[in-house]
């Protein structure tokens, strides 16, 4: 009883002198735990960090029990263990990295990063959402298979590199050549940037979500994929049912005509004051706060 009192009066004497930014310290550091906590959670890490708790637990019993060598092997096993984790959990760190990178922080109080469309780029930008709207429409009519990403704020060079360079300005001639069936760069996906057809039969990566409708093929899951891992939108033309669909956010959206592609793809690669919600199967724009307005 009396060892209990004793530490009730030790954490009641630590929080009288604790200060404002002593709260704020152990908020922070509970949110990093948080994030890395969601992080690593259904992932191949989670199953890593167990090891690693296993091996802490090993650490801390030969240390009790004076297990020299072993116990010296796990201290400098430990002592390196910040190049082991870069090495170990390369993936969700970048995974990690790419998340903070994309988000609307920078653009919200970075202003001076932000990334502002010229009338050119934008005019680029709407001829080439016209001309792959008009090709998906031809493409949805002839069950014609097509992949087409129109990159965003985060670059796809490394994407990019695993095809063909371009750098061409769009036509529906020029899409419906890429994707003719006999043609060599058909199978893979085309890159749309600043308006150009930047690059053409580049390999994407596939979803990892197990949720995914097993009914969906390999450019679904590959839309879904690069939509997951960037801020691009990527365009789908089913080859077996003709529909046209979007992927953003690791969400897909079906069943699009022309004016309602045409639309969509305005309000996510040209009107940066909207968002897009996913609600059911579809998207639905909520526009976002403006002050000056």
């Amino acid at each position: 009883m009396d060892v209990i009192m004793q530490w009730f009066n030790d954490v009641l004497s630590l929080i009288r002198t604790m200060q404002i930014k002593d709260i704020i310290d152990i908020a922070a550091i509970s949110f990093v735990i948080f994030g890395l906590i969601r992080l690593i959670r259904e992932t191949r890490a989670e199953q890593l960090m167990k090891g690693v708790v296993v091996l802490l637990a090993v650490y801390i019993l030969s240390s009790i029990f004076g297990l020299t060598m072993l116990t010296g092997v796990l201290r400098l096993l430990f002592e390196f263990s910040v190049l082991i984790i870069a090495i170990i959990f390369q993936p969700e760190l970048r995974k990690a990295l790419e998340k903070i990178g994309q988000s609307g922080f920078g653009r919200k109080y970075l202003p001076f990063i932000k990334n502002q469309k010229s009338d050119e780029e934008v005019a680029a930008i709407n001829r080439a959402i016209i001309c792959a709207a008009d090709a998906a429409t031809l493409f949805s009519s002839s069950r014609t298979g097509a992949l087409i990403v129109f990159e965003r704020n985060v670059k796809l060079s490394d994407i990019a590199d695993t095809g063909t360079i371009l750098n061409s300005d769009p036509s529906v001639a020029l899409l419906g050549n890429i994707f003719f069936n006999k043609a060599p760069l058909h199978d893979g996906a085309t890159i749309i940037r600043d308006g150009k057809v930047y690059a053409s039969g580049c390999i994407l990566p596939l979803t990892n979500n197990k949720n995914v409708d097993i009914n969906l093929g390999t450019r679904h899951r590959a839309a879904l994929g690069m939509s997951e891992i960037s801020d691009a939108v990527v365009l789908v033309v089913s080859e077996e049912t003709g529909s046209v669909s979007l992927a953003v956010n690791g969400n897909l959206s079906r069943d699009y005509d022309r004016e309602g592609l045409i639309r969509i793809l305005n309000d996510l690669l040209v009107d940066d004051t909207k968002v897009y919600v996913k609600k059911s199967s579809k998207f639905s724009l909520k526009r976002k706060e403006n002050k000056d307005e």
